[in-house]
């Protein structure tokens, strides 16, 4: 691989930026706000399987009752 000045490094880099497609501010929101829903979703299904699982153990090994 040839070597490459700074100079042209940060011409190439420039370049490369020049090329990035950024997402608009609705779609960045869009995406944020979905990632959220989503998590939420996950930890109270978690929670609640957690809640199950632990109910069938302390029933099983008598605990608590």
């Amino acid at each position: 691989m040839a070597r490459v000045t700074p100079t042209q490094f940060v011409r190439q880099v420039r370049q490369e930026i020049s090329r990035i497609t950024w997402p608009s501010r609705r779609d960045v929101i869009t995406a944020t706000i979905t990632v959220l829903v989503m998590v939420f979703i996950a930890a109270v299904f978690f929670m609640l399987v957690d809640w199950v699982l632990s109910n069938l153990v302390q029933m099983v090994l008598g605990f608590g009752g």
